[in-house]
């Protein structure tokens, strides 16, 4: 009994040593306990009439650790919790918002144990024990949000069809791995997207909002009812030349007329243009004047939107091969080994006949290829042009098949009949909708990229033109690009095999990756940014979802 009472002394001993009671030590640990526990069944728990974010994150996390607090010692907050306040701050540049994560409580907290410690007062352990459950939700639940997204794309009209990852962390482990090694920035950054341009975006972020904060200029809308060329005098080029300044791309200059679209403007106005993917052609048109009203915080809303995209994107993007079409920059990136071997405008759905975003992968490329007009274009555009023109079948190098194959008639159809069993296909040629070439990934959508016959819509700012397929600028040698691998496919057999009268298809000798996606924005690897039209007004539902 007297060597228990003996043990009992010491341990309090050591306690009153180290500044904290016997009593305060077990306390923090108790309290914690107690606050999780129920003898109830329930579907949250509360702090301080809060409601916890992470409930079965926070339960296994205290139990494994055996209630053990982790962000106090010896009655004082440790320096990873003041780290973790601080990135709870910082994911306003990962594009949320730092609110959701229970923000105004724990800056209450360290706010009363700032006040304590200047105060000497010594900190609550009810108060301890609440920061310190709090610290650990807010953790968890930023973590999750940086992995996967704090947005569910499915449950918005995002139209998003690529599949949404799975958290791959065990984000209690990872909490405590960062305790141990005290680095919580790091554990952080490890649940980054695993491409160079979100850390990029964080950065154009921080630019973007000390820019909102210092904004005072006047965004009234600019509009310009015909194209300004160089030389001539528009009563918009001083709000035109206010905007460059503003934007870092115009220095200021003393002007004779300030009406006057002069040569020192021309150079900004060409990299405003080549910054946001128009036309380096220094007119000032529709398109580039409209993109001049974007305000910082326009600019801001909408990196946090496609940051928030970029989260959402599965880490099959990362594969050493795989084909990346941005629908909104109209451009298609062939990415081999992290180098990018082709980039190639193409053109995209047009409204109401969008690209669906999703994955597939690509095995087989179609030479000379038919195309099977869909029964939507059919219905609604090849029937009513054949009961005007009756020879227009013949005239657009068309053919009307059964759905065996075989091919009909037209003059023996009854065009005017409710029913339609046939299907419409263009036969190979130069006049194909087509082109000389497909390049094959099937799936739902019936989508493909294509070669076409319309050649001069590559040369127009919006290229949103298709009934939902990808035509690109320079099918060829995307063509020589995938059959490397193949000696014996050399550019004169694949010119060969795009001018002939029957299909012939080469399947690949692996299959590639295939990822349709929609950006707005993207920092590239100089830290650049870039701002894209929202062409299928897409935007403002991922942001109202972001700010809920």
């Amino acid at each position: 009994m007297q060597v228990k009472i003996f043990r009992i002394l010491s341990i309090v001993f050591i306690f009153i040593s180290h500044g904290l009671s016997a009593q305060s030590y077990d306390e923090v640990s108790e309290l914690i306990r107690f606050r999780i526990e129920s003898d109830e069944p329930r579907d949250k728990i509360e702090i301080r009439n809060v409601s916890l974010l992470t409930i079965e994150d926070i339960i296994r996390f205290y139990t494994d650790r055996t209630f053990e607090k982790a962000w106090s010692a010896n009655g004082f907050l440790t320096e990873e919790a003041y780290e973790l306040r601080f990135e709870i701050k910082q994911a306003e540049f990962d594009g949320l918002i730092p609110e959701d994560y229970n923000l105004a409580i724990i800056e209450s907290f360290f706010l009363t144990f700032e006040e304590n410690k200047k105060n000497g007062v010594q900190n609550e352990v009810g108060d301890l024990a609440d920061l310190d459950i709090f610290l650990s939700d807010a953790y968890f639940h930023l973590a999750k949000n940086l992995e996967i997204g704090k947005v569910d794309p499915s449950k918005i009209g995002e139209d998003w069809e690529i599949s949404r990852k799975a958290p791959v962390h065990d984000y209690p482990q990872l909490l405590e791995e960062a305790l141990v090694e005290k680095s919580i920035r790091k554990s952080f950054e490890s649940l980054y997207p695993q491409f160079s341009i979100y850390k990029k975006g964080r950065e154009v972020i921080r630019e973007l909002t000390a820019k909102v904060k210092e904004d005072t200029l006047n965004w009234k809308k600019i509009k310009v009812d015909k194209a300004i060329h160089v030389g001539e005098t528009n009563s918009q080029i001083p709000r035109i030349r206010e905007r460059l300044i503003y934007g870092e791309l115009l220095e200021k200059y003393t002007f004779q007329d300030e009406k006057l679209y002069d040569s020192i403007m021309l150079d900004a106005v060409k990299n405003f243009q080549g910054i946001n993917g128009l036309e380096i052609d220094g007119v000032i048109g529709s398109q580039t004047a409209e993109l001049f009203n974007d305000s910082p915080q326009d600019r801001l809303d909408k990196a946090r939107v496609n940051m928030e995209r970029l989260r959402w994107l599965p880490d099959t993007v990362k594969n050493a091969e795989f084909i990346l079409v941005n629908i909104a920059n109209f451009q298609l990136d062939y990415l081999k080994n992290l180098d990018t071997l082709i980039s190639e405008r193409v053109i995209v759905g047009k409204k109401y006949h969008e690209t669906p975003i999703f994955m597939a992968e690509m095995s087989y490329i179609v030479f000379s290829p038919y195309w099977n007009i869909p029964y939507s274009i059919t219905r609604g555009e090849i029937i009513p042009s054949v009961r005007k023109n009756p020879n227009y079948i013949a005239s657009k190098n068309m053919e009307v098949v059964t759905t065996s194959g075989k091919v009909v008639d037209p003059s023996t159809i009854d065009w005017n009949a409710k029913s339609f069993p046939y299907l419409v296909r263009q036969k190979p040629g130069e006049w194909n909708s087509l082109g000389l070439v497909k390049f094959m990934f099937p799936n739902k959508h019936n989508v493909y990229i294509h070669d076409t016959n319309a050649r001069s819509l590559f040369a127009l700012d919006d290229r949103a033109r298709s009934h939902g397929c990808i035509r690109i600028n320079n099918p060829q040698d995307f063509a020589k690009t995938l059959l490397a691998n193949d000696p014996k496919w050399t550019m004169e057999k694949i010119e060969s095999a795009m001018h002939q009268n029957q299909e012939t298809v080469v399947t690949l000798d692996r299959k590639i990756p295939v990822v349709l996606v929609y950006l707005t924005f993207w920092a590239d690897s100089k830290g650049e940014a870039h701002f894209r039209d929202d062409i299928y007004d897409r935007d403002a539902e991922v942001l109202e979802a972001l700010n809920k």
